[in-house]
Parts: C-alpha cells; structure tokens; sequence
C-alpha cells in the first residue's frame, strides 16, 4: 500500500489541528482523517461517526500496525511540509474572521 496522495485544511476544533485526505495507490480516497495535537503530541485519527447512544465508530480504519504507521506517517509529514502547527493554526484563525 502507498499513500500515493495526502491533502490537509486547517480546522480549530478542540485538539483537531486539521482534517485530512489521503489517496491510496492513486487508486482510493479517504476524507476525514484528523491531525489530532494529543498530550502525547500528534497523531492521526480515523474517519468516525458518532452512534446514537454518544459513543464513536471508526467508518474506516487499517487493518494492521504497519498500515496504521504508513498512513500516520504520510499524513504528519505532509502537516510539517505545510508548516505544522503553527501555519495551521494561523491558517484556521484566519478562517474564522
């Protein structure tokens, strides 16, 4: 598998620094991955939907720890390529004025 594609918003949700989409093997799209600033620093959630009784399931999510790093990795080294935390946050204040 190849993440063949990464593309990032900013957003100003709580921790969430930015949402993302990655195309896998020029051939797969996935929408609504999150850069998430934890307290452990950042990592990238998956898509999810909130159920009725409050909790969240994944809508999509890899099957193995390799996949999991081959997506993290592309998606964080897209973020720091585009600036990181700093340019995302500018970039998503701006948004909101």
């Amino acid at each position: 598998m190849e993440i063949t594609k990464v593309t990032l918003r900013p957003v100003s949700m709580n921790k969430v620094c930015a949402i993302a989409s990655i195309v896998i093997d020029d051939a797969f799209v996935v929408h609504d991955l999150r850069v998430v600033n934890g307290e452990k620093g950042l990592f990238v959630a998956m898509p999810s939907r909130k159920l009725p009784n409050g909790d969240f399931r994944d809508i999509c999510h890899p099957i193995n720890s390799d996949a999991r790093e081959s997506i993290q990795q592309a998606v964080l080294e897209q973020f720091d390529e585009d600036g990181g935390i700093e340019a995302f946050a500018k970039e998503s204040e701006q948004d909101s004025v």
